[in-house]
């Protein structure tokens, strides 16, 4: 142990005695957070003709507290462009908007947001706001952002979860532990992604170290996520402000002991996978003395041979390889998996040559007769691809390394070089001091122990998870959630502005089978939501940041939402769901992300919708950044809403949206003919969703006269056209829900 590990140690231990981590206050004891749901009345209020549902009760009964009257309805082509928005991520079409604005039966709204609900669309919108809680990636981040091929499959799972109106219960225990719960289920062996989405160095030889950093993670996420609390503080010192122990981090830890990622695991049914396998072992005995001569000829031209590589590592990885398997502890089982399925090409324990990354690369330095002699094997190899079975669909996610666990310690300020005191795995003491009853699968395969955890944070007498996810989806409704930070329930987390209703909600969702949906119904068709946005001095002065929601709050939208927008009024995006992530071109000038950017080559993919975009962790894609994207480095409850140069240039400036004006004043021209008064027309209410006023018309045509006899007779017809679509989709109106 080093002197500083050694300090910190004694430091943490000084800590720990000073202050018992069982010990709570009583202040601590009654935090709201860590009671037991509720069931608040609903409250009676004076204006009973505006309650729609027990949302409207709860929310008015503090606007009359505090003087304020609920704002008017907003007009119909706000409410069906803020609840397309908010429900599908897209604006509403021309026949849909003609559709809603002619049904004037009592129920046209709850008809749409049930038409919005059942959209595969609505799975694409929802979803991305769970991929930011989950730090979504599809590369490892750190110097060289390793592609992980098979990630996108995780975004799909969310989707197709989203659309089926999956129970949240069932959607968290699948995420945690699906592996051991559902091993036959596919669909659950994807969810576990979900803690695997963390950042990796591929090189990293302090094998310990990127064992420990990745428990550090998942550790971290898991709580913030489900719980809604910042764990991470309690890694180094007991939290400076919730009831959250040193000694509890470590506990959460401790169900995360064993686990290890695949980031390539076979998708096919049992028994379909023994005929690949069984397949699979007739081809390789079949060439297995082609690729030895191949691997004689090759090995003398590697850079470093897998000795080598070897001796790279510490002697604790070296010992762990050369021991023999029977012999291995837990940790040493981890690191030599993890040495096995490195794909960054300089793993020193590759079992099979033609799974090595970058054994054919070797080939570029033969010559001579040694490069014929290859060149004959190819062709040799090439004559039993008959016999090679097709690759099988893969997926990537985490699992167990054996039914024993590694032993956790308390971490003298989070590092692995000064273990504490062991502990086992337990949830928050707060709620449950004792260690978690574990039960090993009879399979053998796994130590059970994530089970364990996922049942507790899926359980209905759980204070937190309800409430935490009922607040997520108030938050992306509202822009604000009832606890203002979705993710951090503690002391520092913000006053809840609705508290009783927040209970209320959460009680609810259990109730309805934890439906998401039904929480959507509930929250959009009420009248709190309905009202309009417009401004209201007399309110504002009593509640100046809208807590209380005496409006709609605007909200500027993320930039999936602006690129999707702009796709679709421009008649260019492309609605095909799932599969592989598409890789745009990128702005000119713009060096390729390291990893690498694989430009599809069908231009119909380059108009998917944003969240089939590849996500590079180190380079996310241009336009998403300048409209704060997430860092993928972790996870994000709440994404920030900068205004900023960038923006405006990227809007305004950029190739890519001015190619979309061109495209948008095309459809425009089609739609409305050579009259430039229905073609402003047109494109307002393709835009907007409504008609110019005289005002708006008027200006409108004036500038397409203008900007006609600026651009001169050697320009196109449409472009004076264009400049105005490009106008209209940087102004407000197109880029903020109302």
């Amino acid at each position: 142990m080093t002197k500083l590990a050694a300090l910190c140690l004694a430091v943490t231990s000084t800590l720990m005695a000073a202050e018992p981590s069982g010990r709570f206050t009583d202040q601590q004891r009654r935090y709201w957070a860590f009671q037991p749901l509720t069931r608040p009345a609903v409250p009676a209020v004076q204006k009973k003709t505006w309650v729609r549902n027990p949302i409207d009760a709860f929310v008015l009964k503090k606007l009359e507290e505090n003087g304020i009257a609920p704002g008017p309805e907003a007009n119909r082509v706000d409410l069906i462009r803020r609840v397309s928005f908010d429900l599908i991520g897209l604006p509403p079409t021309p026949e849909q908007l003609d559709s809603f604005l002619s049904d004037r039966s009592p129920r046209a709204f709850e008809n749409l947001v049930e038409r919005l609900l059942v959209s595969p669309q609505y799975g694409e919108r929802w979803a991305r706001h769970w991929l930011d809680v989950a730090r979504y990636a599809e590369s490892t981040g750190f110097e060289d952002d390793v592609t992980r091929p098979y990630a996108w499959r995780y975004r799909d799972y969310v989707i197709r979860s989203f659309n089926q109106d999956k129970p949240y219960n069932r959607f968290v225990k699948e995420q945690i532990a699906g592996d051991e719960l559902w091993p036959g289920d596919q669909e659950a062996l994807i969810a576990t992604a979900f803690n695997r989405h963390y950042p990796e160095e591929g090189n990293q030889k302090d094998l310990l170290m990127a064992r420990q950093e990745m428990l550090h993670d998942v550790t971290s996420v898991t709580g913030a996520a489900f719980l809604g609390l910042t764990f991470e503080c309690a890694r180094c010192h007991d939290h400076k402000f919730d009831p959250i122990p040193q000694r509890d981090y470590y506990r959460l830890q401790a169900f995360f002991s064993n686990v290890d990622h695949h980031d390539g695991f076979p998708l096919l049914a049992a028994d379909a996978f023994a005929d690949y396998e069984k397949q699979l072992a007739a081809w390789e005995a079949k060439t297995q003395p082609i690729w030895e001569e191949m691997s004689a000829l090759l090995m003398p031209k590697r850079t470093f041979t897998p000795e080598q590589l070897l001796e790279r590592y510490p002697d604790y990885a070296k010992h762990a390889v050369q021991a023999a398997e029977a012999n291995r502890t837990p940790v040493e089982k981890w690191m030599v998996h993890l040495l096995s399925t490195k794909t960054c090409g300089t793993c020193p324990v590759r079992p099979k040559p033609h799974l090595d990354p970058l054994f054919k690369g070797v080939a570029s330095k033969l010559t001579g007769a040694e490069k014929q002699r290859y060149q004959e094997l190819e062709a040799e190899l090439a004559k039993y691809d008959s016999m090679k079975p097709a690759e099988p669909p893969r997926g990537t996610g985490v699992f167990d390394i054996g039914p024993d666990a590694p032993p956790t310690h308390v971490l003298g300020v989070g590092l692995y070089t000064a273990p504490g005191e062991e502990v086992e795995p337990g949830f928050l003491s707060i709620l449950d001091p004792g260690p978690a009853r574990i039960a090993k699968p009879s399979n053998g395969r796994s130590t059970g122990r994530r089970t364990v955890l996922a049942n507790w944070l899926a359980d209905e007498a759980n204070p937190l998870t309800a409430r935490v996810l009922v607040n997520r989806v108030w938050h992306h409704h509202f822009g604000a959630g009832i606890v203002p930070n979705p993710g951090d329930f503690g002391i520092m987390g913000g006053k809840r502005s609705h508290p009783e209703l927040l209970d209320w909600l959460a009680g609810e969702f259990t109730r309805k089978g934890w439906s998401v949906k039904q929480l959507h119904r509930l929250i959009v068709t009420s009248s709190t939501y309905r009202q309009s946005s417009q401004d209201r001095p007399n309110a504002r002065e009593a509640d100046s940041t809208n807590r209380l929601l005496w409006r709609f709050p605007p909200q500027r939208m993320e930039g999936e939402a602006i690129r999707d927008s702009a796709l679709a009024v421009s008649g260019l995006l492309n609605l095909a769901t799932g599969g592989p992530s598409v890789f745009p071109p990128l702005p000119a000038g713009m060096p390729k992300p390291i990893g690498g950017w694989d430009l599809n080559k069908d231009t119909a993919q380059h108009h998917r919708r944003s969240i089939y975009l590849f996500v590079r962790r180190n380079d996310p894609y241009p336009m998403l950044n300048a409209f704060d994207f997430p860092d993928t480095h972790d996870t994000c409850s709440r994404r920030s809403r900068t205004t900023t140069a960038p923006q405006a240039l990227t809007l305004l400036n950029s190739p890519l949206t001015a190619d979309w004006a061109r495209h948008f004043a095309s459809r425009v021209a089609a739609q409305a003919g050579p009259d430039p008064a229905k073609q402003v027309e047109g494109a307002y209410r393709l835009a907007y969703s409504r008609p110019p006023d005289a005002w708006e018309k008027d200006s409108a045509l004036t500038f397409l006269g203008r900007q006609t006899l600026l651009l001169g007779e050697k320009a196109d017809e449409a472009a004076a056209l264009a400049d105005l679509c490009l106008m209209l989709m940087n102004s407000n109106e197109f880029v903020y829900r109302f």
